[in-house]
């Protein structure tokens, strides 16, 4: 019995300290138990706002990109709208539209209602000119320079300039001297008369048709102010002049002047070009020269009959925003090289001159377009240009027909190379293109433009017998030899993105 209590006595003794060490340890962590309570209890709030927080943000982003996705839904609808109201709040100068046209979104209308202003007698003409920027003064060669021509050829309209000059050229400076065609004796010669008639004219709406491809059209919607404010002046070639007379009814003043309805005839004699198209773009580019008195011009391709006033034409494009040119966005491209490439297809030139004329532009430093240009696109729709005639606008104008007249008469293909050389001084407001095809109605030619160098798809089409094709007054600079190896210069992978490319 003894020995049976003695290990209860033990065991009892040594569960003692257990009981009172756990007694202990209740005790201590009595207040440990409340404070694991109390901090689990605040982790898991803190946990509930986190998640609530993130919740709150993915929502909230949900939301956001849906009002975004929303607002360009509407944009596109209103866009593509062919409700009058709708399409009218569709904004088409917007970096938006702009962005949803280059992902290929929004197809721009072809035409769309022009914000004009609502009457020509309220609208405020200037009193200033534009102030003049980086160019103040500004003159052109008149005579060839002998150590430039180093021929005996005849002198040229456009004169021969030299890889030398035209460099010099693209670099602007307070007061420069440039070829800017009109070298004496090289054709283009206005009569006595027409020189007077034009001296008055301040605002002038310019066309042009040569080799009778057309018959001038009357402009509507012309109000009595623009009447008087503003001269209409067709200028044409003797062939046209011929055409129109056995076509139309020419009229004519006192003074001797020729007129067809509202348009004054100016004819120039010994066009400077054997290529008609080249011959077209002395009007069309250097109409400051033509008529130096003018303050602002615009210019219309004789196939289009212009139907809105050309006071609200300048009020728009150019005084509005305060820009001093204004030229149309081309509808399809935006690209050079694919502008070169769609005029090669369409054989609106030599295509082994095209490229290379594209493989000096290249050379040059051109690079296709990209929305990351300050520039809307670099190909214009050439056959509305709407000018206050500055010294810079004067200077592009020189430098743009120089490339016309070195290369291709393919004037789309070289708007936007000046622009790029011009490093951006050059400042223009590029219009929507469906506002461009509301400003005219186009007629068709009277008969369709074919020119043999269209069709040539090979350098050694222009050897031997072909030996002809070449133009003898034009297009001098593809035959010149260019100071630089160009046999290594690739020209840029061309997507066709249209039927016009």
């Amino acid at each position: 019995m003894d020995n049976d209590g003695h290990p209860s006595v033990s065991l009892r003794a040594s569960r003692r300290p257990d009981r009172l060490n756990n007694n202990f340890e209740i005790k201590d962590g009595g207040d440990g138990f409340f404070d694991s309570d109390k901090s689990s209890s605040d982790y898991s709030i803190k946990i509930i706002w986190k998640r609530g927080f993130v919740r709150l943000l993915l929502v909230g982003g949900i939301l956001w990109m849906l009002l975004i996705l929303s607002v360009l839904l509407f944009h596109i609808w209103t866009c593509q709208s062919s409700l009058v109201f709708l399409s009218a709040i569709c904004n088409k100068d917007s970096t938006v539209f702009q962005m949803l046209h280059t992902m290929g979104l929004v197809t721009p209308p072809h035409r769309c209602s022009i914000p004009l202003a609502n009457d020509p007698e309220k609208v405020v003409i200037p009193e200033k000119k534009s102030p003049s920027k980086f160019v103040q003064s500004l003159s052109y060669f008149e005579e060839d320079d002998i150590n430039t021509n180093g021929s005996e050829s005849s002198p040229l309209f456009g004169g021969h300039q030299s890889w030398k000059q035209r460099e010099e050229s693209f670099k602007l400076k307070s007061t420069m001297k440039v070829h800017c065609g009109f070298i004496q004796n090289g054709g283009a010669e206005m009569s006595h008369k027409d020189k007077q008639y034009v001296k008055k004219c301040k605002f002038v709406v310019a066309s042009g048709i040569f080799d009778g491809y057309d018959t001038p059209h009357q402009p509507s919607n012309i109000s009595p102010r623009s009447k008087k404010l503003f001269c209409f002046l067709m200028v044409v070639d003797e062939v046209s002049l011929k055409f129109i007379k056995q076509n139309v009814s020419v009229k004519e003043d006192n003074e001797g002047g020729e007129w067809v309805g509202i348009w004054r005839i100016i004819l120039l004699k010994n066009p400077p070009y054997d290529e008609p198209r080249r011959n077209g773009k002395v009007p069309k580019i250097l109409t400051h020269r033509l008529f130096p008195q003018a303050l602002y011009s615009i210019w219309i391709d004789g196939k289009m009959e212009l139907i809105v006033d050309p006071l609200l034409m300048l009020e728009r494009y150019l005084w509005r925003g305060k820009h001093t040119f204004a030229i149309a966005q081309h509808k399809h491209h935006r690209n050079i090289y694919e502008e070169a490439d769609s005029n090669k297809r369409r054989k609106r030139y030599a295509r082994p001159l095209i490229d290379h004329q594209m493989k000096i532009y290249r050379y040059e430093g051109l690079d296709p377009w990209t929305p990351l240009k300050q520039t809307k696109s670099d190909v214009p729709e050439g056959a509305i240009i709407i000018r206050e005639h500055t010294p810079l606008n004067n200077l592009f104008n020189c430098l743009w027909f120089n490339e016309v007249n070195l290369f291709t008469p393919r004037d789309q293909l070289s708007f936007g190379f000046v622009v790029y050389r011009l490093k951006n001084t050059f400042k223009f407001f590029m219009f929507p293109n469906c506002e461009y095809n509301s400003i005219f109605i186009l007629h068709p030619h009277t008969r369709e433009h074919s020119s043999k160098i269209e069709w040539v798809k090979s350098l050694n089409e222009f050897k031997g017998n072909n030996s002809g094709l070449k133009e003898s007054r034009g297009g001098l600079g593809l035959w010149s030899t260019y100071p630089a190896d160009l046999t290594s210069v690739v020209l840029p992978r061309v997507e066709r993105t249209s039927k016009a490319g």
